[in-house]
C-alpha cells in the first residue's frame, strides 16, 4: 500500500537534491531499496518522476537516476500564477515597463527592511546571516539553503513560488539579486551561478567574503 508521506519526502528530496538513483534514497530514507523502487513507480504512475540511465562509473551497467517531471515540480506551488501574470501585463500594457519595475523596487525596499531587522536579530558571522536569509526565504516558499564551498558558501533556493510571474516579467530575478546584494554589501560578494529560467533546475548565488 503507498505510503503518502514517504512519496512526499521522496518528491522533496529530488527537488532540492535533483537525480537521485534507488541506492542513494535508500540510504537517506533509510528504507530498502526494493521500497524506495516501490514508491518511486507509484510516482511514476502518476507521472511525477521518470528515470534516465548515467553512468558515472568507469566499469559495470549505467546507474538509473531518478528525477522530477513537469508535473513532479508543479507540486510545489507558485503562489497565485495565474493572478500575478495576469497583474503584470496588465500594469505593464497599461502604465509601461517602467511603472512595472517601480512597483517591484518598492516590493524589494519591503523586503529589505524586514530582512535587515531579522539580521539585525541573529549573530554577526556571515554563516549565521545567511541561515537566517535561508530561513527567511523558506518561509516564503523558496525552499532555501545555504551549503558551505570552498572560499565561500552557496545560497540556494530549489524552489521559485513566483516562477510564472518570473516568466513573464524578468524583474523579479534582477530584484532578487539586488537585494542579496544590498544585504551583503561590504561584507560579501554575491554571483548567481545557477538560474531556473536559464534551464537549471534551482536558483543558486556564490556568496563570498570580502576580506581586507
Amino acid at each position: 500500500m503507498p505510503h503518502p508521506k514517504t512519496q512526499q519526502i521522496l518528491l522533496q528530496r529530488l527537488k532540492t537534491r535533483g537525480p537521485q538513483s534507488v541506492k542513494i534514497l535508500s540510504k537517506q530514507l533509510d528504507i530498502t531499496t526494493m521500497g524506495v523502487r516501490q514508491h518511486l513507480n507509484e510516482l511514476a504512475t502518476r507521472g511525477l518522476v521518470t528515470t534516465t540511465g548515467e553512468n558515472h562509473q568507469t566499469r559495470g551497467r549505467p546507474a538509473h537516476y531518478w528525477q522530477l517531471t513537469d508535473t513532479g515540480h508543479r507540486q510545489f506551488p507558485d503562489s497565485h500564477a495565474e493572478a500575478c501574470v495576469t497583474l503584470i501585463t496588465r500594469i505593464r500594457d497599461q502604465f509601461g515597463d517602467e511603472a512595472l519595475q517601480e512597483i517591484i523596487r518598492g516590493n524589494q525596499n519591503a523586503d529589505l527592511n524586514r530582512y535587515q531587522k531579522a539580521l539585525e536579530q541573529t549573530d554577526s558571522d556571515l554563516a549565521s546571516q545567511l541561515s537566517m536569509l535561508a530561513e527567511l526565504r523558506s518561509e516564503e516558499g523558496f525552499m532555501a539553503e545555504v551549503r558551505l564551498i570552498p572560499n565561500g558558501w552557496l545560497f540556494i533556493q530549489n524552489h521559485c513560488p513566483i516562477y510564472n510571474a518570473a516568466q513573464s516579467s524578468q524583474h523579479y530575478c534582477h530584484s532578487e539579486l539586488r537585494l542579496l546584494t544590498t544585504l551583503l554589501a561590504g561584507r560579501a560578494t554575491v554571483e548567481r551561478t545557477d538560474y531556473l529560467l536559464d534551464g537549471a533546475r534551482r536558483c543558486a548565488y556564490k556568496v563570498s567574503a570580502i576580506t581586507d
